[in-house]
């Protein structure tokens, strides 16, 4: 029941690097026709790093690997309530009743591991919701059981970091920070919470997975890159918009699945765009990195293989 694009499937057959991109961003993260405009960017950055990107999506019901120009266009011209936003337990209602589906971290890295696509990236993941310890994101319990490797610019900044970070421990993730002695907090370089390990390298990088795939990892990895110097938002501009935000979706009750697009377009909305702009370089930069990285897996693969 998995439609893989030609473009994807050959790389795959012939070992080159793949990198997978979501597609929620495109349905429910940003407005027509600049959903679209990231989208194509991010699969070009991807490019551009010497890898091939692999944009996922449910399509009338076809789990597909690779939408190409003309899906991403499809998804993001449509009205966001008419199309799923998938997680798990969403794949088999969207699939079954043959509709549209915008996957998340957790419903990509599903998607990606079926394909055979070890290298994801995106934005920020999921976490745990702030005053709200129980609603903690599927992309945390995802990134525990499938391995696929997820490079992202931390946890959005909207959540509690450090319950999030409690939840992937205890799910036994491990958390790199390229070129960063803390975890990133989305919008801002550097929270002070602690990581796993320092990597400044795609090679280092690439080595810890190659590793967690000798051993038989079952779970993923968690690379966090910070938003590029020029684009950071300061810390307070961030923080004063977040709890305004907040305090807004509590008092109209806002919950769920639909907590975080609400906060998102808020925030944009209080920092006069200034966290979109941040948003959409932290996106580029993060499909850069994850090319690099597949490209030098891909390398160290191929040697061994020879060898």
């Amino acid at each position: 029941m998995l439609t893989i694009s030609d473009e994807v499937q050959e790389a795959l057959a012939h070992h080159r690097p793949v990198v997978a991109l979501e597609s929620t961003v495109i349905a429910h993260g940003l407005p027509y026709p600049q959903n679209v405009e990231i989208a194509l960017a991010m699969e070009d950055a991807v490019r551009q790093a010497g890898a091939i990107p692999a944009t996922i999506a449910i399509l009338k019901g076809e789990m597909t690997v690779g939408i190409g120009e003309k899906g991403i266009d499809y998804l993001g011209s449509r009205p966001s309530e008419t199309i799923r936003k998938c997680s798990r337990r969403d794949l088999p209602i969207v699939v079954g009743l043959k509709a549209d589906g915008a996957t998340t971290v957790a419903g990509t890295m599903i998607l990606a591991h079926m394909a055979g696509i070890n290298i994801f990236a995106t934005g920020g993941i999921g976490g745990v919701h702030r005053g709200h310890p129980f609603d903690v994101s599927a992309d945390l319990i995802e990134l525990g059981r499938t391995p696929v490797t997820v490079v992202c610019a931390g946890a959005k900044s909207l959540l509690d970091l450090p319950l999030t970070l409690e939840v992937l421990e205890t799910q036994g993730v491990p958390i790199i920070g390229y070129g960063v002695d803390s975890l990133p907090a989305f919008y801002t370089r550097e929270s002070g919470l602690p990581i796993d390990i320092r990597l400044d390298t795609p090679q280092q990088v690439a080595s810890v997975i190659h590793a967690a795939g000798q051993i038989g990892a079952s779970h993923g990895i968690l690379v966090t890159v910070p938003v590029p110097h020029e684009h950071e938002l300061p810390l307070e501009i961030a923080e004063n918009a977040i709890t305004q935000a907040n305090a807004e979706a509590e008092r109209q009750g806002i919950v769920g699945k639909h907590l975080t697009p609400f906060l998102l377009r808020r925030i944009g909305e209080l920092t006069d765009d200034l966290s979109r702009t941040a948003n959409r370089a932290l996106l580029l930069n993060n499909a850069t990195i994850a090319g690099q990285i597949a490209n030098e897996l891909t390398n160290m693969g191929n040697h061994m293989k020879k060898s």
